[in-house]
Order: structure tokens, then sequence, then C-alpha cells
């Protein structure tokens, strides 16, 4: 098993004695712990958005990404009946930047602004003050949510994820001796630094795609079980109330084995196990689980499509025309490099996915044929 030593951040001398009284945290509560500890959990603490902190969003790449997303979700108000009410809700809205440039758009459709009550779901108190200076003046009707159960149950729901279900702690299993072990992470001889081991819980082969029995010795498999009940928890409101969800993360189509499991400290690829709670910890999303979540009456999940072909779809080329207009051959640059950065098929465009759920009635651009 792989090790990894981490400097003495405030959260590894609890992590630490946790192993030492009750033996190896799962990577799930490893992950768990790391991110959302009340007190030293990276996004409890940390503001790791921008070119400052530890990773950088499409939002925060350009304007041009949340205004195609904001298009989007009005077509998807006026498929949907253009209905005189509606919740529109972002999980985990980052600084705030998406949530803004799809409400600067929404000032173009009258009907759609009046009708939309923006609510972000935002478990962090320091991010929360960060995202209310964002939308300072723009969103005076916003509410904030700490878990999606909250969220109104009186009219259509327009729901946006970028970049959420990655954040979201997963389990993995190591492939020993034809079985699949939970991995976990303990303590190395040291006693001081954190490695990984096979811990004693089992995945059962009858929960796998048989494609997965054959996999070889030390492959690791991942499962999202906390992504996959919170999508089929958000599908169950839209099955009741309407409306239609966006979810953009980087990810796979199809299950498989793979360690995607990975941490981020200062724009640099850093051990996963690592100072925890200094870094972001994420994980590539498994979306055919997502979809087969979300996969029930009267709801459809349609089909995936890469970041890049998206946008393309939505307009992209011709919205970063108009912005470049009269504008300076610097500016221009900076646009061209920006639609680059996140529709190209070697930056974001391919390694980015997105899935659109909605009531199989209502047309979704540019999924379904409008």
């Amino acid at each position: 098993m792989s090790e990894g030593g981490q400097d003495e951040a405030p959260l590894a001398a609890r992590i630490r004695a946790l192993i030492e009284t009750a033996g190896p945290l799962s990577v799930f509560d490893y992950m768990a712990l790391c991110l959302a500890d009340p007190q030293h959990g990276y996004y409890m603490r940390a503001e790791p958005f921008g070119a400052g902190g530890d990773f950088i969003t499409a939002p925060e790449v350009s304007q041009l990404f949340g205004e195609m997303i904001g298009a989007w979700l009005v077509h998807a108000h006026a498929a949907s009946g253009a209905p005189k009410k509606f919740h529109l809700v972002e999980l985990g809205p980052g600084r705030g930047t998406l949530m803004a440039d799809i409400l600067r758009v929404a000032r173009l459709r009258a009907e759609f602004r009046v009708a939309a009550s923006p609510h972000l779901v935002e478990t962090s108190p320091r991010l929360r003050e960060i995202q209310k200076a964002t939308l300072d003046g723009e969103a005076t009707n916003a509410q904030w949510h700490d878990t999606v159960a909250t969220l109104p149950g009186d009219a259509p729901l327009l729901i946006v994820a970028n970049e959420f279900f990655d954040a979201l702690p997963i389990r993995q299993y190591v492939r020993l001796q034809g079985r699949w072990r939970e991995r976990c992470v303990g303590l190395a001889d040291d006693g001081q630094s954190f490695r990984f081991i096979a811990g004693a819980g089992e995945l059962e082969d009858a929960d796998l795609a048989p494609r997965l029995l054959d996999a070889p010795e030390g492959a690791i498999l991942e499962t999202q079980p906390l992504a996959n009940a919170l999508m089929q928890e958000l599908a169950t409101r839209l099955a009741a109330q309407g409306g239609a969800l966006l979810a953009i993360d980087y990810g796979y189509g199809r299950t498989a084995a793979g360690d995607t499991l990975q941490a981020l400290r200062g724009h640099q690829h850093v051990s996963v196990l690592e100072a925890p709670g200094l870094c972001d910890l994420t994980a590539h999303v498994n979306f055919e689980a997502l979809a087969r979540a979300a996969s029930f009456a009267p709801l459809r999940s349609r089909r995936l499509l890469g970041q890049g072909e998206f946008l393309l779809a939505l307009g992209l080329l011709e919205r970063a025309g108009q912005l470049g207009a009269d504008k300076s051959e610097d500016d221009q640059e900076r646009i061209r490099g920006e639609v680059e950065r996140l529709a190209a098929h070697d930056q974001m465009g391919d390694l980015f996915k997105v899935l659109a759920i909605a009531p199989d009635t209502v047309p979704l651009m540019p999924f379904d044929p409008v």
C-alpha cells in the first residue's frame, strides 16, 4: 500500500487519535473529515477558489461560462411552461460567481427574473459570507440552506450543480485475492504519518457489473453512495415539483475500476494523505451511477455531453465574439484563451461532463430537438 506523510495540520493529530482509538478510517470517513470537519475542515476554514486559492472553477475562468448556464436556464424555464414562480437553486456555489452571472443574464428575460427565487445550498459559514458579498444588490431575495431538505416544496426547481458532486466523500475498494476489500487510512510504521491499508469491509460481487469481476490484483474501485443518495433525493423533488437539473463535473460516463481520488494545494497535486484539512480532496464523478439514481418516472436523464460540446452548442463562440467586439487585441486574446480553457478537448472540454435531468415532456437544449 502507498504511504504519504503530512505536515502537522491541525486535523492530523485528531485523525491520528481516532485511528489509534478505533482503528483505520474508511476513505469515506477520512475524506468527510478533511473537507467538512466543523473546526478544521477544508471548506470550513479556507477560501479555496481562484488564483489565490487551490483551484479555479469554470465560473472563475470566464463570465462566458455563467452566461451560457444562464441562457440554458432561461430556455429550460420557457420549455417547462414558464411558471410564474420557481426556485433557482445552486449546490455548492463557491464564491457566488456563477449565480451572479446567471442573474445578470436573467435581466434580459424579465419573466424569468421575476419568477426566480434564488437559493444557495452551502454548509461553509465563510463561503456564505463571500457569496453574500458577491451577490450584493443582485439577489436581495436569496436564501441559504445547509441541505437540500429545506428547499421549498411549493414550486418547480431549476437546479445547477457545478463541481459539486466531485467534492462529496467516496468509498474505495481494492481487489485482493479475488475480493474487493474496503480501502482505509491507517498509521504507517512510524506511528505518525498515514498510509492506505485494506480494511475488513468488503463489497459483494453481486453489487458489481460483470465487467468488474475480472479486475486485476490491486485494482481500485470507487463508489459514491452519498452523491447517488443526494441525486435520488433531488430527483424525487423534481418528480413531485417539476423543473430540471444540470450537473457539470469532471468524471466518466461508464463504471470502471480506477483510482481518481486526488488532492490539490496551491494549484499543485499533492499526496491525498498530506496535510489533512489543508488540501482540497476530490474524486471523478461516476455519471452512469448518477443517472441511474435519477432514473424513475417521469424523469429522464439526457445523453451525457462533454462541457465543450455543451457550451459550443449554446453559442459560446458567438457570445465570445460579441464580448470581444471593439476590444483591444490583448482583451480579445484573453477571451480566446478563456474559450480555449473552457471548451478545448485537451483542457476542460472533454474532461468535464454535463448531465441534464428533467421530465420527458420538457425539451432541453442542446440535448433534445427543440
